[in-house]
């Protein structure tokens, strides 16, 4: 497949008064596509400049020059209404046999442009310095010439920025600022994982369940095909300037020499400039080489599948999935409204409990703080999950007749949302009276964020039955992605050592466990740092040597790590941890009692 554009295809003559051939393509449309527009479709450069003859460049006919007229006109009426998010990668008529995501798959996207070229190799080599030492801002550093990439590739394929595309662009660089200010590695996975899916979405711009779905990974899918798009280019691009290519190495190499010459020279002149170097400048090694050759690779391969999906994205959209049969009122409405007064009943005798406190919880079911909390909120935590299973089902086999259909199912699936809502209220409350009385860990905060945001996604279907499901997809990811954003930026690690470090000092916990804020990462080092000894040199001992023994270059080192490595410079642990032993063994354990048979699920 050649990424040069093929001469169109002379369309035949047509009687003056014949207005039934289809319009064409506006000129930018048709430039995106790969093709000249039809306005300017003619003999190759070739032919005009390689001594044509006026027979070979006759004008048009007057019937000719009027249809012409006629279809410019009609493009540029075309080109001027608001287009579809894909009107520039409408692909070819599908062949019987090219299969069935053929019809999603745009043409070609034109000849890769030096700006593109320039910002992926940018990509690449900032990858191979940067990436190998763990990940801090580095990953931004990386992002800014990736998404310059998709940005140009994007412009040269004529599409435009829309508010949803910059909404995904933003929310994923966001994302990648968790890494650069938090040190927990877990709530790091998480925003880099959505930051991947945020910018696929940003590249796609998915709008239904399946292409947002399946959007978010569909970078993956321009892997290939960007890498043989990019070499196409540079084969194209070197065989037509090669006088260009040999002026740009040399002077890149000119550049380079002078750099290394006279930083060397300042560097040995001045001790202070040469120590501001050598911290800024990555460490170069030659161990290190097949390392930083692979990170090159991937930065490549990474940033050509960005330019790629940006100039020409698979329309992910086309997956329709077929409705499921209309089902009568009765049968569809009788089984939801036995559930609603199921969760009604169960609702009426939670509210005694939900806001009674621990008094009225002890005075009703005799259970403690830990038996009430371990006995029902996962059950909740489950019932909020097969509700909106639920919810899902009954839409897909709802009656659709007309609006007394729509109202039915409105009247039914509204209430079990709103019921569902306080079951999930519930559920936070019994974790509520857990945390209370045994403090806060990374999985009990884990699973109240997740309950919390499943009450996020009942709301906004709550709102999609008033306003419409349009946007319901997209508000779904985007709550999700502010929800990891919320969830780093709040740093869990500080936060769970900042709860049990205020038990601890209110007298609510006759010790703190240091077996477990022993293993929290630096995020923790504020908190635990107001301990007194010898709790607080057993909780840094191991923190203190993993960061203070750290040789981890600026790009890498997170906000976090660097404010603990500040706080243990000037405040050290003291002992040598002998004491450690029996620090924090009174009392209660990690969330069960010392009589208890030992079960915690989380």
């Amino acid at each position: 497949m050649s990424d040069q554009p093929s001469e169109a295809s002379r369309p035949p003559e047509k009687p003056r008064g014949a207005d039934t051939s289809p319009p064409t393509e506006p000129p930018a449309v048709a430039e995106a596509a790969g093709t000249p527009a039809a306005d300017e479709q003619g003999p190759p450069p070739e032919a005009r400049t390689a001594g044509a003859t006026p027979a070979d460049t006759a004008r048009p006919s007057p019937a000719q020059a009027s249809d012409g007229q006629r279809q410019r006109a009609q493009a540029a009426q075309q080109a001027g209404r608001p287009g579809s998010p894909w009107q520039h990668g409408a692909g070819a008529p599908v062949a019987k046999g090219d299969g069935m995501t053929a019809r999603l798959r745009p043409p070609p996207p034109p000849l890769i442009r030096p700006a593109v070229l320039g910002s992926v190799l940018a990509t690449a080599l900032l990858s191979a310095l940067f990436l190998s030492d763990g990940l801090g801002v580095n990953l931004l550093i990386v992002a800014v010439p990736a998404s310059l990439a998709a940005f140009f590739a994007a412009q040269a394929a004529g599409r435009r920025l829309r508010p949803w595309t910059a909404t995904w662009a933003v929310g994923g660089l966001a994302l990648l600022a968790v890494p650069a200010l938090r040190d927990a590695g877990w709530p790091t996975f998480l925003a880099v994982v959505s930051a991947f899916a945020l910018g696929s979405l940003a590249l796609h711009g998915s709008r239904t369940w399946p292409g947002v779905l399946i959007g978010s990974l569909g970078l993956f899918d321009s892997v290939v095909p960007g890498i043989i798009w990019g070499v196409r280019g540079v084969r194209a691009r070197a065989g037509g300037s090669r006088a260009n290519w040999g002026a740009t190495v040399r002077t890149t190499a000119v550049a380079l020499v002078l750099l290394v010459v006279f930083g060397t020279l300042f560097a040995s002149a001045d001790a202070a400039f040469a120590e501001l170097l050598g911290s800024l400048m990555p460490e170069a090694s030659v161990g290190a080489g097949p390392w930083r050759t692979l990170l090159f690779a991937l930065g490549l391969a990474g940033a050509l599948a960005a330019a790629h999906a940006a100039a020409a994205p698979v329309r992910w959209d086309g997956l329709t999935v077929r409705p499921g049969k209309p089902r009568g009122r009765a049968e569809w409405a009788l089984p939801l409204i036995v559930l609603d007064l199921l969760f009604a009943a169960f609702i009426t005798l939670q509210l005694v409990v939900l806001f009674g406190g621990y008094d009225k919880v002890r005075d009703v079911t005799g259970l403690s703080h830990a038996e009430y909390a371990r006995q029902g909120f996962w059950q909740l935590l489950w019932a909020t999950l097969l509700t909106l299973l639920v919810i899902a089902l009954a839409l897909r086999w709802a009656p659709r007749g007309g609006t007394g259909d729509r109202t039915l199912v409105r009247s039914v699936l509204g209430p079990l949302c709103v019921l569902t809502l306080v079951v999930v209220a519930s559920a936070l409350r019994r974790m509520d009276l857990y945390v209370d009385e045994y403090g806060l860990t990374r999985l009990r905060i884990s699973v109240a964020a997740m309950e919390l945001w499943l009450g996020v996604v009942l709301i906004l279907i709550l709102a999609a039955g008033v306003f419409g499901a349009r946007f319901l997809p997209r508000a779904v990811a985007v709550s999700a992605a502010a929800g990891v954003l919320a969830f780093g930026l709040i740093s869990p690690d500080g936060l769970i050592a900042e709860q049990n470090v205020q038990r601890f000092e209110d007298g609510r916990s006759t010790s703190i466990d240091i077996d477990y804020v022993k293993d929290l990462s630096a995020d923790a080092v504020p908190a635990l740092d107001r301990l007194p000894e010898p709790e607080r040199s057993c909780a840094l001992r191991f923190i203190q040597n993993d960061v203070l023994h750290d040789d981890t270059p600026w790009y890498a080192t997170s906000w976090g790590e660097a404010r603990a490595k500040e706080i243990l410079e000037k405040r050290p642990v003291k002992g040598d941890g002998s004491d450690c032993y029996r620090v924090g063994r009174e009392g209660t354990g990690d969330g069960y009692e010392p009589d208890d048979d030992g079960y915690d699920p989380y």
